[in-house]
């Protein structure tokens, strides 16, 4: 999946001749910490709250814009790296260039309505965590482990342990009732992290999403 498949044209970027007052307006009515700033489809720059708190009210944005190479990814940039850009510069969106002209922009929000909409999201079926040494972990082998049980993996995310030998990964399996997994897996070695039904997980991202939105919103 690539930006231009989850593309908002529903947020307004900034223009120059906005003033700061207007700017935090914008960003508070979009949720956003920051806002590019366009003029004639060119991308001139992104304006953060804070920078706009440090102006004053009735003062024009354009001139207090950084020089330099604003961050930004094209349509056919992939999620994950745009996932990755973004959590790298701290970004609550990030602006979407089309042949160097701006062309829309994608926020956290899309991103996590994406995913809660992706077929692995709205498959049935529970969520494994498990724990393994990253010289030991093989796909192949927890794959078969969970074939063996008469299920199947829909979906799989890696992430980082708290001991860097080792490696958590985190599986969509398409099964309700997962107890007889857990016990193959116990067996071949991994250490399981936790489980949870569909409702039990959904919950849990919801309430982490939640919070982080509070956090971004403070």
């Amino acid at each position: 999946m690539i930006a231009k498949n989850i593309i908002s044209n529903s947020v307004f970027p900034l223009s120059v001749n906005d003033t700061a007052d207007e700017a935090l307006s914008m960003m508070s009515l979009y949720r956003l910490k920051e806002l590019p700033v366009v003029e004639n489809k060119k991308l001139i720059g992104i304006l953060t709250e804070n920078e706009a708190f440090e102006l004053n009210p009735d003062d024009s944005i354009g001139p207090s814009l950084q020089n330099g190479n604003v961050i930004s990814v094209t349509e056919g940039t992939h999620l994950i790296e745009l996932i990755s850009k973004m959590a790298t510069h701290k970004l609550s969106m990030i602006p979407v260039l089309v042949e160097n002209e701006y062309s829309g922009l994608i926020t956290q929000d899309d991103m996590f309505n994406f995913y809660a909409n992706s077929f692995s999201f709205k498959e049935i079926g529970s969520i494994l965590v498990i724990e393994v040494s990253r010289k030991e972990y093989s796909m192949v082998e927890i794959s078969q482990i969970i074939e063996s049980e008469r299920a199947a993996i829909l979906s799989s995310f890696l992430s980082d342990a708290s001991d860097i030998s080792r490696i958590v990964v985190t599986l969509k399996i398409n099964k309700l009732d997962i107890q007889t997994i857990i016990s193959s897996c116990e067996r071949y070695g991994y250490e399981i992290k936790a489980s949870f039904t569909e409702e039990e997980y959904v919950d849990n991202l919801k309430e982490r999403y939640d919070l982080l939105m509070h956090y971004l919103n403070v």
